[in-house]
């Protein structure tokens, strides 16, 4: 690959999306430094000649932040500040043709699934004995453990599978090898991610084995907190729940998207499930690990909802008091069965129905709060920002969660773990001092 300048290639990875992207990028990272070519992400300095943007396709807004992002670096490259633009993930995977078209500037277009194809792109041979290895854009204390790829489900508005195809595990060798990889470079939590969790195993085991993987991946020693994300509620494996109680270094947080509460919704959804029976898991999960953090996720303005239907959600969360809830708007997505419907919500009214919702949840989640001052909670310190630290508790995961600010006199190492009495409480986020 003969640039245009003399100077050796440098890659800028940008990373747009999910933590599943982010995983992604980080195994690029990885490959590229073993073949000693420069990498970096999400570099400001300009310094690099090549950019990899790694791109997002799951709604509009993300569409829209992506192809945005593509064309900010094709017009540095018209300046003559970059001598090539390469795009790969799920935008592409699912536009390419459309993409090459409209935007032909950019060198070259790659799915989610053709790392080797990019790697040969740059000049860079796909080393297989690398798996598991990533160079990691978190911070050195928490990643993100990515135990599967695709999702054989067919909920109406999602186009997961259209982008990342059927569902496919790791091995849990291969995890648990990544895992003791991982902590050796400082890692001391990690999130297992994947479009379906309870899913894994299926396809290589014949049978659920997410228990199994969580036990041994609690026996890696050095690895302090395990937490789950993205559980599906439609036959959710209880045994989970077992493992989380026995445990120690496995979170008592579970994050299962129910998308809606109305039946009617859950229907159109596609998301085999009932409110009763949602309903009847919520408590057997709250029984069989009390005190466990709940999160979940929501859309508003779904083809045909009703504000029926929203009071019924609101109902819902008055009910049963998730500790976090996450709310999307609905996004057309062309090849989804949703998309056979008429999108009948205007945008501004999905929007006004997210905040209403939304603002039942901010009460829900400040009288919650609130019942933690006084407490102690084991805080892992996440960075330092405007003299303060932030922390988060187990019950927090990353970006999407409450922040613990702590007020310090004293050094606190970044990455460590501190207990922290709670001494104030606000909608979202908590504040506290440290306890020897």
């Amino acid at each position: 690959m003969k640039s245009k300048t003399l100077q050796k290639n440098k890659v800028n990875i940008i990373t747009l999306g999910c933590s599943k992207n982010m995983v992604d990028s980080e195994v690029l990272s990885g490959q590229l430094l073993a073949n000693e070519i420069e990498v970096v992400h999400e570099s400001t300095k300009r310094d690099h000649n090549i950019v990899v943007v790694n791109t997002c396709g799951f709604i509009d807004k993300a569409k829209e932040e992506s192809i945005n992002t593509i064309l900010d670096q094709v017009q540095l490259k018209q300046k003559g500040k970059l001598d090539k633009v390469y795009v790969t993930g799920c935008l592409s995977e699912r536009y390419r043709s459309d993409l090459e078209k409209e935007i032909p500037e950019v060198d070259a277009w790659f799915g989610t699934m053709e790392l080797p194809l990019m790697l040969k792109k740059l000049e860079a041979d796909y080393k297989k004995e690398l798996i598991g290895e990533r160079l990691l854009a978190t911070p050195q204390h928490y990643a993100y453990l990515k135990i599967s790829e695709g999702c054989n489900r067919t909920c109406a508005f999602c186009a997961i599978p259209l982008m990342r195809g059927g569902h496919v595990s790791k091995s849990m060798d291969d995890l648990v090898k990544e895992a003791e990889g991982l902590v050796k470079k400082g890692v001391k939590e990690v999130m297992l991610i994947a479009q379906e969790l309870t899913y894994y195993g299926l396809d290589l085991y014949k049978k659920r084995m997410l228990p199994d993987l969580m036990h041994r991946l609690a026996d890696v020693k050095g690895l302090e907190w395990i937490r789950l994300h993205y559980a599906y509620p439609h036959k959710f494996p209880l045994e989970i729940l077992d493992v989380m109680r026995e445990r120690d270094n496995i979170c008592n947080y579970l994050d299962m998207p129910l998308q809606h509460a109305s039946d009617k919704m859950l229907k159109a959804m596609r998301r085999q499930i009932t409110r009763s029976e949602t309903e009847e898991l919520i408590a057997a999960v709250r029984e069989k690990v009390p005190g466990l953090c709940l999160r979940t996720t929501l859309i508003a303005g779904f083809p045909g909802e009703t504000l029926d239907d929203i009071e019924e959600t609101k109902e819902f969360l008055q009910k049963h008091r998730f500790d976090r809830v996450g709310i999307f708007t609905y996004s057309h997505e062309e090849g989804t069965s949703g998309y056979e419907l008429t999108d009948d919500v205007p945008a501004a009214e999905k929007e006004r129905r997210a905040q209403d919702v939304m603002s039942v949840q901010q009460e829900i989640s400040y009288e919650l709060n609130q019942e933690k001052i006084g407490k102690t909670f084991k805080t892992i310190i996440d960075k330092k920002e405007a003299g303060r630290y932030l922390g988060r508790t187990e019950f927090d995961s990353v970006e999407v969660d409450n922040e613990v600010v702590i007020q310090s006199d004293a050094k606190l190492p970044i990455g460590e773990f501190v207990n922290v009495k709670i001494t104030k409480a606000f909608d979202y986020d908590l504040e506290g001092e440290i306890v020897k």
